[in-house]
């Protein structure tokens, strides 16, 4: 079974955008064209930078994962994202280098 992946990409504003894909480095792509495939929260907003990624076993699992983040503030995000603030779900920190 293909690992599902969470993602947080900041825009040149510093806003967040949190979202879920299969294919990591694929979605990336598409929100950085700007193209049809783009986030509207995300297009002409660039450049875009991956700062999290982790993957789950399956989707139900990133859909809540996804949902949690969601609703956290951007404090907590940021601690999300540096590691102090646990997450309640089974994951595994993804590469970024590829990104």
């Amino acid at each position: 079974m293909q690992p599902w992946f969470l993602y947080i990409i900041e825009n040149k504003y510093q806003h967040y955008y949190t979202g879920i894909c299969k294919d990591l480095s694929k979605r990336f792509a598409q929100h950085q064209s700007s193209g049809p495939l783009c986030a509207k929260a995300l297009r002409g907003k660039g450049p875009l930078k991956m700062i999290y990624a982790v993957s789950l076993v399956d989707h139900s699992d990133a859909l809540k994962m996804e949902l949690w983040v969601k609703k956290l503030t951007k404090a907590k995000k940021i601690q999300l994202i540096s590691g102090k603030l646990a997450c309640p779900f089974d994951v595994k920190l993804a590469s970024l280098v590829t990104l």
